[in-house]
């Protein structure tokens, strides 16, 4: 590996460069740990930047490191060291024995919809009396309502499990004590203060719990709780063939995980490794018909498959109306009637795309009219035309392009309802906090959270907000960072290596896939333009020791910029391109500069 301490240290690998697109990024040569490095590749047998790789994860052991490369699904770990398992597992199995009505309360993103289908599904398999309760985007908001709770009692409910939500459900957990009814929280959002009263609360990021992963998604909580289930029914002596094999469920487990932008790290390495296997080949009619919607059947799924076609379209449902045929399509064994759900679901994320890109046009007119790019922290804005199902994805999409804080408020009558995404160097849900006395209400975590607040106090919310942001960021901020894991040769690049980095995927949040430097190559020839719009490109390098070819998706502008007697310094990903059997290894263009 030719990365260098020199190099990494310098100050023009990490001062503020501005790319040939005119877009100003900070390049960030993380340090690399040679004592570490050496120490894994000799204990696993791997190189020495595939070792880096793991390290810039943050893996600092031996144990770790082996157990994040060859993991099996042996690498869970116990479920009963969540705090309340126990709890929550008796006062289930008791309501099976008592024949009570159970209710899963749901919501209304992926997350939400796979942890209830999977709930759904396992009672179902084991002969227990399960309903489920998601409530609307538009009329109910996020969470756990009283009006849905009194349903709940009048339809017989006895006790109500909540899935990925019901932390901040104080007044609501009371409310459903008082009516008589028993309340067990799965749930992985901020924690507040105060706590429900409950049963059981299932969170590891409770301060006395001792569960060792703490980054799980609300469906990986489920699975746990699932996992306990099964063994409490193997205790009372029930058959093994009677008691489900968990592994099937691992499609869903990954794909709320991986919807949800979970860390895929620890134990969310693991479900999305094997749950993404579990989705390639599953027999559920709902997935088999989304997956023949998008055109993915009789392939190996991804990360990005999930996350740009199969996801978009469960969100569909929550987003612009009732997320309940979402649960029906994943719980249904009904071929027919998958096909059709997924075909409506297809249609209703058309809609929301068409719906989501007028919201985001007249936002960056917003943006130009309203808001001051130069002293700015943040973005807040308000508007009653916006879907409220809609903003949270044009949040994200403003983050992307402005790399500042966003909050989009949805406005009804007295009440506007808000999406809100941050970024890295930047605690969304801390800053929300502060704002506490602006708000009705708010929840959510780090990076996403949503927010009701009365129509009258947007204004003093966003001055407020402001003053939170300038506080906490400073200019440097604000400006897009790359995290480069290594420079190297291209003549460093063979087939072994690539395949051995990609050894440490499936890439996606906290795993993103590697990203190495190369200095001062030359392009070989003129550019090829690619793509249905022409919006790609296609060109060779070469920095001395190998030519290699580079893929730049969107980087067709390049066409009119580049110097043809300058040499360059590109950030880039490895892939393997396998095109009618054919192996070849292509770098994925990251970004661009002149070499200094």
């Amino acid at each position: 590996m030719n990365t260098s301490t020199e190099l990494n240290n310098s100050d023009t690998a990490r001062r503020v460069i501005t790319t040939l697109k005119g877009i100003k990024k900070r390049w960030n040569f993380i340090e690399p740990n040679f004592k570490l490095q050496e120490f894994f590749s000799k204990g696993l047998g791997i190189s020495p930047l595939t070792a880096q790789l793991l390290i810039n994860r943050g893996i600092d052991n031996l144990d770790s490191a082996g157990n994040f490369i060859n993991s099996t699904l042996n690498s869970f770990h116990d479920p009963y060291q969540m705090k309340d398992m126990e709890k929550a597992v008796q006062r289930i199995m008791h309501a099976i024995k008592s024949k009570e009505k159970i209710f899963i309360y749901g919501d209304y993103d992926v997350d939400g919809i796979t942890s209830t289908s999977l709930l759904i599904l396992f009672f179902r398999e084991m002969n227990v009396d399960a309903s489920y309760y998601i409530p609307k985007r538009a009329g109910e908001g996020y969470g756990l309502n009283l009006n849905a709770i009194t349903k709940i009692k009048e339809q017989g409910g006895k006790l109500i499990i909540t899935v990925d939500c019901g932390i901040t459900a104080v007044k609501e957990g009371k409310a459903i004590k008082e009516m008589g009814l028993d309340l067990i929280i799965t749930d992985h959002h901020q924690l507040s203060a105060n706590l429900p009263e409950a049963v059981a609360i299932l969170h590891p990021g409770q301060e006395d719990c001792k569960y060792p992963f703490k980054s799980l998604a609300g469906v990986g909580i489920v699975f746990k709780l699932i996992k306990s289930l099964r063994r409490a029914f193997k205790e009372i002596g029930l058959s093994q063939e009677k008691i489900p094999n968990l592994k099937k469920h691992l499609d869903l487990v990954s794909l709320g995980t991986i919807a949800d932008i979970a860390p895929l790290l620890g134990e969310n390495h693991v479900i999305a490794k094997y749950g993404l296997k579990e989705i390639s080949k599953t027999d559920k009619a709902g997935l088999k018909a989304l997956k023949n919607i998008v055109g993915i059947n009789g392939r190996e799924v991804t990360v990005t498959d999930v996350g740009f076609l199969i996801g978009p379209r469960i969100n569909a449902a929550g987003r612009l109306g009732d997320a309940d045929a979402a649960v029906r399509l994943l719980t249904t064994i009904n071929e027919d009637e998958a096909l059709e759900i997924a075909r409506h679901l297809d249609s209703e994320n058309r809609k929301r795309q068409l719906i989501q890109n007028d919201i985001l046009k007249e936002v960056r007119a917003m943006i130009e009219s309203q808001c001051s790019m130069e002293n700015d922290r943040a973005i807040i804005l308000s508007s009653s035309n916006w879907h409220l199902g809609v903003i949270g994805i044009v949040a994200s999409k403003v983050v992307e392009e402005y790399n500042k804080p966003t909050i989009l408020i949805s406005v009804d009558g007295e009440y506007g309802r808000g999406s809100a995404r941050g970024i890295p160097s930047f605690h969304l849900y801390e800053s929300l906090r502060r704002c506490g006395d602006f708000l009705v209400d708010f929840g959510g975590h780090k990076y996403a959270a949503g927010l009701t607040i009365k129509s009258g106090m947007i204004d003093k919310f966003k001055e407020y907000f402001q003053k939170v942001t300038t506080e906490v960021l400073n200019t440097d901020d604000c400006i897009p960072k790359i995290d480069i894991d290594a420079s190297i040769g291209l003549a460093e690049l063979d087939y072994s290596l690539t395949e051995e980095m990609n050894r440490i995927g499936p890439f996606g949040p906290s795993n993103p896939p590697p990203l190495l430097c190369s200095m001062d190559v030359e392009i070989k020839g003129e550019p090829i333009i690619m793509g249905k719009n022409n919006v790609h490109i296609r060109m060779d390098v070469d920095d001395g020791s190998e030519v290699m070819e580079v893929v730049g998706f969107n980087f067709s502008y390049l066409i009119d910029k580049i110097d043809y007697s300058s040499k360059y310094d590109i950030v880039y990903t490895p892939i393997m391109n396998n095109w009618k059997g054919n192996k070849r290894i292509q770098l994925k263009l990251v970004d661009i500069r002149k070499s200094e």
